[in-house]
């Protein structure tokens, strides 16, 4: 019975093994919300995703709920997120403070690829629901978290 119990619960974790061609690139296209895993010979995923509440345009400011656009890295990964798991994003860069500093902004940060929607507290009914990141389903989070390296560059386009 304990040798069960053992087994089922290694089943339900969030962490997953992956052993394929590495993940040498991701493109995000916001327009077609999509986000694409590239190898070195071809595309090895492609998912779906939601976005920022305020979606079109360049992220400029903390709190106008883009998705940044252009290119960054992937910098930190999460595995205790509010959001199942996440990997982060090295936005702001040297441009994004710049541009915002000259307003008196704060570019805001903290901007990642996570899971969700969580039941009884994000919206659920709608695609665009983020504060600014990209958010995909948990069970697809997990296999990005796996097959994403940090120091993976990541290309967002409008």
């Amino acid at each position: 019975m304990g040798g069960l119990v053992a087994f089922l619960s290694g089943c339900a974790s969030k962490f997953r093994s992956y052993n394929g061609p590495e993940v040498t690139r991701l493109r995000m296209y916001k327009a077609q919300r999509s986000l694409v895993l590239d190898g070195t010979d071809d595309v090895l995923r492609t998912y779906p995703i939601g976005l920022g509440f305020a979606p079109e345009g360049h992220k400029q400011f903390e709190g106008d709920g883009r998705t940044p656009e252009g290119s960054y890295v992937i910098d930190r990964r999460n595995p205790d997120s509010l959001f199942h798991l996440s990997i982060g994003i090295s936005y702001p860069n040297a441009a994004d403070i710049a541009l915002a500093q000259a307003e008196g902004k704060s570019p805001g940060g903290d901007i990642f690829i996570h899971g969700g929607p969580r039941k009884g507290i994000d919206p659920i009914n709608v695609r665009d629901w983020t504060a600014g990141c990209i958010a995909v389903t948990d069970r697809q989070i997990e296999e990005i978290y796996a097959m994403v390296r940090d120091g993976t560059p990541i290309d967002i386009y409008a």
